[in-house]
């Protein structure tokens, strides 16, 4: 650039500068600033996007000023919204890491500068997996219209589709899962004829069509073995029914559900009748990392839907021989749904081995429009339960998956208007303890307000997967590998 260039640049960033007002003498107030999203007293990775955010209410300029061990950087807009530099962001996060930032905001309204009580953004040295991959999908769910399967670096706003309706025939699509975070090893399902389970190996994909014919279904619900050799999953017939009050919407349930373990080396089926109970319901199959137990979820069989209030699943494991590829002989139990009156889904283990993180409800496997759903942390060299009071909200709480450190939980939930679920992140701190959560931050600060789809089944991964939408087109159009 020449030296001419430079000195005009200059005059019109000067110029800009000028043109946004900073505050003077201004009010002090009392009150936390009406952001949204809701960026105050949190608990931050050191390598989290910019926290982009609104003022609500009428607002002519917003000042931000962050401050750690008189270090400083500040953000003078025009209007509501604050928008970060991202390389600014970044040298100021990483300058202060393990540090607690200091942070007010000050507004402008009618000739009258407000200055808000100051907050803390409290940035911590565990990073959070680098990339998120989610469904973007119509809240109601049992309709769909141009669905996605997304990819998006956490780090910065990027983000892409691995799945897309535009090449799919416009058919539903399950959500994808990793194997241990790792982007080398994962599935995706697309469903309808001529669908399957996509596997990613290292970036080769392969069609499977994991069904047999005593199997009630294909695979829905599903998680790898430490190994990657194998994988748990569930087979369920699935059936929708709608709720007359508007707080419900609608209800899922299975008429039928089985769990088993494919062996992806053999392509074979890995069977016991304590997993295939006609008598019971079974669903939500999840490894622990070390791979000696399968978790997973029970109920006994109740009549549908005439009894579906009844329907509470329990927490429960078999043993697991990755060696050999044998199932245990014996089921235990550690959270009765009979017991404790709530009915637990979708099992998770921290990759330590320390805790499990599931959904609780009063009933059924389908939390997602249950207002009273919550999340809770059983601690599983004890079994002491931590209700995650500071993570939940009045709305529902409920898919969620771990960051490969253990210290990082992101889940989705409805908590803003009760429709449209958002991926939150907590912080899980060397004690056990969570954290605040935050919602995923966007480059536009507008981006929720406009957004009519809900994120769902939010997965952390510990880098870019090497496939995209292109990739798993042709993998469905090719031939599918049977199952035995």
């Amino acid at each position: 650039m020449s030296i001419k260039h430079l000195v005009i640049t200059a005059i019109v960033l000067a110029a800009l500068a000028a043109c946004t007002p900073t505050p003077s003498n201004p009010r002090q107030s009392g009150e936390r600033p009406p952001m949204y999203p809701d960026y105050t007293d949190i608990w931050i990775p050191r390598n989290i996007a910019p926290l982009n955010f609104l003022v609500r209410g009428e607002v002519e300029a917003v000042e931000l000023k962050a401050t750690c061990e008189g270090d400083n950087m500040t953000v003078n807009a025009r209007g509501n919204a604050v928008c970060f530099d991202v390389k600014e962001w970044k040298t100021f996060l990483e300058k202060h890491t393990g540090k607690s930032i200091e942070v007010t905001v000050t507004t402008l309204h009618d000739g009258i500068w407000t200055a808000y009580k100051t907050f803390q953004w409290t940035v911590v040295d565990d990073p959070v997996d680098p990339y998120l991959t989610y469904r973007l999908i119509e809240p109601d769910y049992e309709i769909f219209q141009n669905l996605s399967l997304r990819e998006r670096c956490v780090e910065n706003f990027s983000e892409r589709a691995i799945s897309d309706y535009g090449l799919t025939g416009n058919r539903c699509m399950n959500c994808h899962n990793y194997g241990s975070q790792d982007p080398n090893l994962s599935m995706l399902y697309v469903r309808g004829e001529g669908g399957g389970a996509i596997l990613n190996q290292g970036g080769e994909l392969t069609k499977l069509n994991i069904k047999t014919p005593d199997m009630v279904s294909g695979s829905v619900y599903y998680g790898f073995s430490p190994s990657g050799r194998y994988i748990t999953f569930s087979t369920n017939v699935i059936i929708p029914a709608f709720h007359a009050t508007a707080s419900k919407r609608l209800e899922v349930f299975d008429r039928s559900s089985d769990v088993y373990v494919a062996d992806l080396q053999t392509n074979t089926i890995v069977r016991t009748p304590l997993l295939n109970d006609s008598t019971a319901f079974e669903t939500f199959p999840t490894f622990s990392p070390d791979g000696k137990y399968i978790y997973f979820c029970t109920s006994p069989h109740v009549d549908l839907p005439g009894e579906l209030k009844e329907m509470r699943y329990s927490l429960c494991r078999i043993a697991f021989d990755e060696t050999t590829g044998r199932l245990g002989q014996q089921v235990d139990t550690l959270l009765s749904g009979s017991k404790t009156g709530c009915s637990v889904c979708h099992p998770r283990i921290s990759p330590n081995g320390k805790y499990i993180i599931y959904t609780v409800a009063d009933y059924g496997t389908f939390p997602i429009w249950h207002q009273e759903s919550d999340l809770q942390m059983m601690n599983l060299s004890n079994g002491s339960i931590d209700q995650l009071s500071v993570v939940n909200s009045s709305k529902s709480d409920t898919y969620h998956s771990w960051s490969s450190n253990s210290h990082w939980l992101v889940f989705a939930s409805k908590r803003d208007d009760g429709l449209y679920g958002k991926p939150y992140f907590t912080y899980i701190d060397a004690t056990g303890k969570a954290h605040k959560p935050f919602v995923l931050p966007q480059r536009d600060p507008n981006f929720y307000d406009d957004c009519l789809k809900s994120f769902n089944a939010p997965e952390l991964g510990k880098g870019k997967l090497p496939f995209d939408a292109a990739d798993v087109k042709k993998a469905v159009d090719g031939q599918a590998v049977d199952m035995k």
